[in-house]
Parts: C-alpha cells; sequence; structure tokens
C-alpha cells in the first residue's frame, strides 16, 4: 500500500465510523466498530471489516443491516470529503476478537489443568470475554511498586554527565575549540575579511 491509500483507508474507517455511530438509525444495528478499511489502489472499491458484539443471530442480522446502509454511508462521504470518487463499500465480518477470545479461554483453561476438546465448538453467547482479577503466581513481585512522588516535592536527579569528543564539537567557551582559536587559525590559513 502506498502512504496515500493508508491516509484514505484511516480517514475512511474514521468517517465510517462516526457515520454509523450518529447518522445511521437501524435498531437492528448493534454495538458495532469499524475496524480496519482496505480500498484498491485505484479506490474503486473498500472492504469495510467491523466487529459486531452480540449473539451469532444478532451478528448476522447486524451484518445485513450494515450491508443495506452501506448506499446511505457512502452518499454521506461523498458530501464530506473531496475525493475524485468514493469507493463501493462492502462490509465484512472481523472476527480477530472472536480467535483471540478463544486463545485466551483455552490458555485459562491450560492454566487451571483443564484440557477441552479441540473440536469443541465456542459457547455460544456474548463475544468478548468477561474480565477476571489477576490472581498471584509464583515468581510475581513480593512487594508492590514504590508509590509516586508526592505532588509539588521535588525529585532529584543527577546531572547529565558531558561527553569528551573531538573535532568541531569540541568546543571551547569562546565557541571557536578547546584552544580557542578558529579552524583558520588551526590549520595555519589566514581568514577572509570582508
Amino acid at each position: 500500500m502506498t502512504q496515500r491509500t493508508d491516509r484514505i483507508d484511516e480517514l475512511l474507517r474514521q468517517e465510517i465510523g462516526q457515520a454509523l455511530e450518529r447518522e445511521v438509525t437501524d435498531p437492528r444495528i448493534g454495538f458495532v466498530t469499524v475496524t480496519k478499511v482496505e480500498t484498491t489502489p485505484d479506490l474503486a472499491y473498500a472492504k469495510v471489516w467491523v466487529s459486531i458484539i452480540g449473539t451469532p443471530d444478532e451478528r448476522k442480522q447486524t451484518l445485513t443491516a450494515l450491508r443495506g446502509a452501506m448506499p446511505f454511508v457512502r452518499h454521506g462521504l461523498g458530501k464530506k470529503l473531496t475525493l475524485r470518487r468514493v469507493p463501493q463499500l462492502e462490509v465484512r465480518l472481523d472476527e480477530t476478537i472472536e480467535r483471540g477470545t478463544r486463545v485466551l479461554q483455552i490458555l485459562n483453561e491450560l492454566s487451571i489443568g483443564k484440557v477441552s476438546e479441540p473440536a469443541a465448538a465456542p459457547a455460544v453467547g456474548e463475544s468478548l470475554p468477561t474480565p477476571v482479577a489477576r490472581l498471584r503466581h509464583e515468581g510475581d513481585a513480593a512487594e508492590e511498586p514504590a508509590p509516586a512522588a508526592e505532588p509539588g516535592t521535588r525529585v532529584e536527579r543527577k546531572p547529565a554527565r558531558r561527553r569528551a569528543s573531538s573535532g568541531a564539537d569540541a568546543r571551547g567557551p569562546s565557541g571557536r575549540g578547546p584552544s580557542g582559536r578558529g579552524m583558520a587559525e588551526r590549520s595555519g590559513r589566514k581568514r577572509r575579511t570582508k
């Protein structure tokens, strides 16, 4: 991808997300997040990847409603954006969150010691995991981290070390060099005067 198409992809992702949030009023469209937009180099077509939270039936209904709303969204994009051609929008379901949730579930089961069948279907229901408190494990730090300094107190810092360097960077107090003479004087050449 070129920088231009990357910028257009990001702009389309933001604008489509705002349009779905503010302008589309279809009740079948639930909680939808536009995760990625991929446009073709000629900007004729764009794949809009969306993540939908809900049961599989709700996701299917939402995806159908989104496909029906895309001409309306495309028309709104034509008014907002200064593109010669607004691409045709094709909606696709982004399942990376569900895959990540499944991996987390497998890892959690392995840490407990429970082994599930590899061919077992994931649980039907919400697509995102419920957050749980982290338990202490062997090897965790014994103490809590030191608290941050109180607001208004001064934190002592060591002064920065100066590196000695050679050549034009090793300037003395006059700004000319370690000997106080300029380059022309050190090389034996005479300085030009105006």
